[in-house]
């Protein structure tokens, strides 16, 4: 057993979303406890969800569209709060879901890798040290002067990768950010990784890719219809995983 305390901590933790704005509530939610209470219209995207993390570990999220894996690595960046149990992380995280949201469109490239890496806790003179080293990464030194919102969708996910990647954080958040882009590129993002858990982070990987998964993790975690149906070696979460797809087509 592990004598290192927990990176991430997740304690039954759940949280919920409304499908419809106008749904009412019926009399008897009014009187039922504010985390339990049933809403018309309300869904639970996670509900009871509870594991540890240690420093170092490398977890592939499993499961179908829908089941709340992209939830679960929100939910642990903090850019999500759970409506009931508790979620704790212990060290700084890169986030590489969703990672050109905080881009601004009008300003240029150049803005925008002094802006990102700077609101995500790098020094100027940091972001000057490592500047041509982003910018040769995501190999577009023709763009620099360009408004971000010119860039192509592949030239998006390389400038943020490249951003996001060189943060000095303990812990790693991956949400199928790279299917965008070609295939030599998506090899170098994937080496980028490798080289980041041979430093000692720690990974979370979402990905429909089992050979990606398999590459890279070592723990899987199954989520399914928004719980925590599996939580083991990658190989056997995929082997269930599959199974249970296999068992659901035939029904």
């Amino acid at each position: 057993m592990s004598t290192t305390s927990p990176v991430i901590r997740v304690a039954d933790a759940g949280i919920r979303f409304r499908r419809n704005k106008r749904a009412r509530r019926s009399f008897k939610d009014l009187f039922a406890d504010s985390s339990r209470r049933s809403r018309p219209g309300e869904f639970w995207a996670l509900r009871g969800v509870t594991f540890d993390v240690q420093p170092g570990e490398s977890i592939g999220v499993v499961g179908r569209n829908g089941q709340g894996k992209s939830t679960l690595l929100k939910l642990v960046a903090e850019v999500m709060l759970p409506d009931e149990g508790a979620i704790a992380v212990a060290d700084g995280v890169a986030p590489l879901i969703e990672i050109t949201g905080g881009f601004v469109g009008d300003l240029s490239v150049r803005d925008n890798v002094y802006l990102t890496a700077g609101l995500h806790g790098m020094s100027r003179t940091e972001i000057d040290e490592a500047f041509d080293e982003i910018i040769g990464f995501a190999e577009i030194e023709s763009f620099i002067d360009t408004p971000y919102k010119h860039l192509s969708s592949g030239m998006k996910v390389r400038i943020a990768f490249a951003v996001i990647s060189r943060l000095d954080e303990p812990i790693i958040l991956v949400d199928e950010v790279l299917a965008v882009g070609d295939r030599a590129f998506r090899e170098k993002c994937y080496r980028r990784i490798e080289e980041l858990l041979t430093a000692g982070r720690t990974l979370f990987f979402v990905s429909h890719n089992e050979k990606d998964l398999r590459r890279f993790c070592t723990r899987g975690l199954y989520l399914d219809k928004g719980a925590l149906v599996f939580d083991g070696p990658i190989d056997e979460a995929l082997a269930r995983y599959n199974a249970d797809l296999a068992r659901k087509s035939q029904a």
